[in-house]
């Protein structure tokens, strides 16, 4: 079989890696296509991956739509070079597009339900997968399983967290650490959202130092005033630094997705959350929202300290991942799988949803 996966984020790599690692163990031949945005390339290139890109982000409105057909025209041709079997992503509007014209089936999963995105790909998509938990996504034509696309890479099948990421960070074993997360806000979907102030970041900033070392990974580029803050690793490394720190705080739903799943206390900021950090909020308690409103950015900076006051916090957020491992399956062993078996592997999941808890 050959699968053709486009990436649009970094993080779409990490939740596809597993499952492009089996596919290709298994002789199936997978190429990624993506657009050049921070630290895709990087990662593809250390992973080893066959990968083309198919050109620049662009950042207006104006200049998104002129890229929608750029890119769009550019990996049909590319499709029609490589002759996928089947094209799989994240929501990808392009590889909708392509899997159309060529014949072939779109395979996508869905978490951020952007509607101005969702329409823009599912007519032209096969099935799209979800996590069980509620959403406003309903059609014939959605999939739901128990996981989420960060379960896909750390789930504890897949992932094994190297403690010699804290000699890189410079904090010995069982030192208290924040990790930081601000993004950049130039995403369709991050229109009439401004993340924290300033002021706020540098308070943040403060107040945690109090308790341990602080690390900030930026989408953009850092003020001056933070600047001696950044995170001092690889990009390819993140998941080992988060996975010993005490807290992950600020813009990022992945970044504070990525923490739930590794049972390290999250805060996060955006106007109404999400679907999905609300879930994991009401139903494991393994993270906080909260808005970017100037009172709701001084209450999470408060929600942060309070977490790390807890001496007791790795403990019990341990127990709430246990818990949460409890109800959910290897996401990357049912990826292959779904694949493998498709046709008949979507069939099998309307008839008996409960098929999936093999892959735990």
């Amino acid at each position: 079989m050959k699968i053709l996966i486009d990436i649009g984020h970094p993080a779409h790599i990490h939740c596809l890696k597993g499952f492009a690692r089996e596919m290709i163990s298994k002789g199936h031949e997978v190429l990624f296509t993506y657009r050049n945005k921070e630290f895709i390339k990087y990662l593809l290139d250390q992973l080893n991956f066959k990968a083309i890109s198919l050109g620049r982000k662009h950042k207006s409105t104006i200049a998104k739509m002129f890229g929608m057909v750029k890119f769009d025209l550019r990996l049909y041709r590319l499709s029609l070079r490589f002759r996928p079997d089947m094209l799989v992503s994240l929501g990808s509007i392009y590889a909708s597009h392509a899997a159309f014209l060529i014949k072939r089936p779109h395979i996508t999963l869905e978490d951020t339900y952007n509607f101005e995105q969702v329409n823009l790909y599912k007519p032209f998509t096969k099935y799209i997968l979800t996590g069980n938990y509620e959403h406003p996504l309903k059609s014939e034509k959605v999939i739901k399983y128990s996981g989420y696309h960060e379960l896909a890479y750390l789930h504890p099948n897949r992932f094994t967290p190297d403690k010699n990421v804290l000699l890189e960070l410079g904090v010995s074993q069982n030192e208290p650490y924040t990790i930081m997360r601000f993004v950049s806000w130039n995403a369709s979907h991050d229109r009439g959202h401004w993340g924290m102030s300033l002021e706020n970041k540098i308070n943040a900033v403060k107040e945690f130092e109090g308790f341990g070392k602080v690390f900030i990974s930026s989408e953009g580029n850092l003020p001056e005033a933070l600047e001696e803050y950044r995170l001092p690793i690889e990009p390819d490394r993140i998941h080992d630094a988060m996975a010993f720190a005490s807290l992950i705080f600020g813009e990022s739903s992945t970044m504070v997705e990525e923490g739930a799943m590794l049972g390290i206390p999250g805060v996060y900021l955006f106007n109404q959350s999400t679907y999905y950090t609300r879930h994991l909020e009401k139903e494991y308690k393994l993270l906080y929202n909260y808005s970017e409103s100037k009172e709701d950015q001084i209450s999470a900076i408060e929600k942060g300290k309070e977490i790390l006051q807890n001496r007791n916090v790795k403990r019990e957020w341990q127990q709430k991942r246990e818990k949460l491992l409890l109800d959910k399956i290897d996401v990357t062993a049912f990826m292959v799988w779904f694949i493998e078996n498709y046709p008949e592997s979507p069939r099998i999941m309307k008839e008996n949803p409960d098929y999936q808890y093999r892959f735990k």
